[in-house]
């Protein structure tokens, strides 16, 4: 007994430490904007073609909140495409479609995508979209993120440099004074976003797309294998594989994202129990590639598997 309480006190010392290096990295971080040089919006030959996937399931009572919102960014129509991803199963179809028709006939270029089967889940959504998808830029929110207008005018830029292959930007909360439950959860997310993301992000160590409120280089996705279904998170699996790639994430802690948090207990617990199995499934998955291959750096690797470590 005495063996196994000191050998989980040492790997709770262990991740505390790294906690703290996380927290030196973030206090240390510059917070001023970037130098990076980036595309220049206003030029038209600089506006690149970009598309939105929003991959939805059985989502009746946020839908049409999402799709208002979202024709509301303001990008170039003709260089933007939105793909709902549809595969729900309830009497949300119907509605979502009429309302996309809705869109559709004031001008919008949306589609609304339905597949036979709902194989892989929202990564076989995501997979299926990818491959008639026409932008250069891959934009993906979940049903309760409802991005500010600028969010594309604010993001799209980084991706002069041909090195990223992310944009992640910081979620907000739409409902964090709901309850003591959504204060909760709020203060633990802005702990990730805050102190984790911008200390990984500003060492240059691996970060996570977080499944939404972000754009991927459609080369990215196809150079690191694309979207798989075999973990519960496929965000960070692929997010490991592509950075193994050598493809560089941003993190822009100043772009807010604003989402509904769970505000039921069973719907916290839900959410709690796939991000903790996805995260022990890409632990097993990815452990031996971030521990063998070449070219990461040591430090990359400790943070790494301690991030991936976190949910076992």
């Amino acid at each position: 007994i005495i063996v196994i309480y000191s050998t989980a006190l040492i790997l709770i010392f262990m991740y505390a430490l790294a906690q703290l290096n996380l927290l030196f990295n973030y206090l240390g971080a510059t917070k001023s904007s970037s130098q990076e040089e980036k595309f220049d919006l206003s030029n038209p030959d600089q506006v690149p073609f970009v598309t939105i996937q929003l991959p939805v399931y059985n989502e009746m009572y946020v839908m049409e909140r999402l799709l208002d919102n979202i024709v509301k960014l303001e990008y170039p129509s003709h260089k933007l495409e939105i793909q709902v991803l549809d595969d729900s199963t309830d009497e949300s179809i119907e509605t979502t479609s009429e309302q996309i028709k809705r869109l559709q006939d004031k001008g919008f270029n949306i589609q609304h995508i339905r597949r036979e089967n709902r194989t892989g889940f929202k990564a076989g959504a995501l997979k299926e979209g990818l491959t008639v998808a026409k932008g250069e830029y891959i934009a993906i929110f979940d049903a309760d993120f409802l991005p500010k207008s600028d969010w594309l005018k604010r993001t799209i830029p980084y991706f002069k440099n041909d090195k990223i292959g992310v944009v992640q930007t910081r979620w907000g909360h739409i409902n964090r004074d709901y309850s003591v439950l959504t204060r909760v959860q709020a203060f633990a997310l802005d702990a990730h976003f805050t102190l984790e993301q911008v200390g990984r992000n500003t060492k240059g160590h691996f970060i996570n797309f977080n499944g939404t409120a972000g754009i991927w280089r459609k080369e990215c996705i196809i150079d690191a294998g694309n979207w798989e279904g075999d973990t519960l998170t496929e965000d960070l699996d692929l997010s490991y594989r592509a950075q193994m790639r050598g493809w560089k994430f941003t993190y822009l802690e100043d772009v807010e994202s604003p989402a509904e948090l769970p505000i039921t207990m069973s719907a916290l617990k839900s959410q709690q129990h796939r991000w903790m199995k996805g995260g022990a499934e890409c632990f097993i998955k990815m452990r031996g590639k971030l521990l063998t291959h070449p070219g990461v750096r040591f430090s990359d690797r400790v943070h790494g598997m301690a991030h991936l470590f976190n949910s076992s």
